[in-house]
């Protein structure tokens, strides 16, 4: 099967078997248990399968990830994850959904890069408009800014979708809730909010930049 496919159903089926503990089938308590040895065998799989260069890419996604989340979930409390705590697959998932943005990318010609953001642009000024959304306005300057000054163009603009697509079904089914009020802001936000994207291109931007120093290459993944 087609790498795409495994991440793209290891996406979906295991945040519906996270929050639904396969609808009552095991106990809540163990829901989360046969995603993480999924995830986290995939992602042990692909390492040792990998070239170097993919494995020092998928530790440093991990190690940027893994704070960021915390950060996020546990000190700034702009969401929160359905047990409390952020789940272990959750850091292997973040591996996997920006290989999932860089294969969409990698099928995008340059040009198109940042005219597939502005289907956006409407709708973040319906959010702003009606007060639902009022973060979406600076979200959408700094997807806007990585798609134009970043190192990796089609990427950004690829994850700004693959980002919001995983996240309307994980708030779906209730993985996570994003809070309508931003703490330290005095924004809003919609669960969940609408350029959520732009915090996985942060992710993905400093990924790039701490692989690229440690190949000490000018670029890396997605080339013009």
């Amino acid at each position: 099967m087609h790498r795409a496919w495994v991440y793209i159903l290891t996406i979906a089926l295991g945040l519906w078997f996270s929050a639904t503990a396969c609808n009552g089938l095991i106990s809540d308590h163990y829901a989360e248990l046969p995603v993480n040895v999924w995830c986290w065998g995939l992602f042990a799989w692909l390492f040792r399968n990998g070239s170097r260069k993919q494995r020092i890419e998928m530790l440093t996604v991990v190690a940027i990830a893994t704070p960021m989340e915390l950060f996020f979930s546990e000190v700034w409390l702009i969401y929160e994850y359905q047990r409390g705590l952020m789940p272990l697959f959750v850091p292997a998932g973040h591996y996997f959904l920006f290989d999932l943005g860089r294969m969409a990318a990698e099928k995008m010609k340059q040009s198109w890069a940042m005219p597939l953001l502005i289907p956006f642009v409407p709708l973040v000024l319906y959010g702003a408009w009606t007060g639902g959304d009022t973060s979406a306005v600076f979200l959408l300057i700094l997807v806007l800014a990585f798609t134009k000054w970043g190192p990796q163009p089609r990427l950004y603009s690829a994850m700004a979708w693959a980002a919001l697509a995983m996240e309307l079904w994980g708030t779906y089914l209730t993985n996570w809730t994003w809070a309508s009020e931003v703490p330290w802001t005095g924004l809003t936000a919609w669960n969940p909010p609408l350029l959520v994207g732009s915090f996985y291109c942060l992710g993905d931007l400093l990924v790039n930049m701490a692989v690229v120093k440690f190949e000490g290459k000018d670029r890396l993944g997605v080339h013009a």
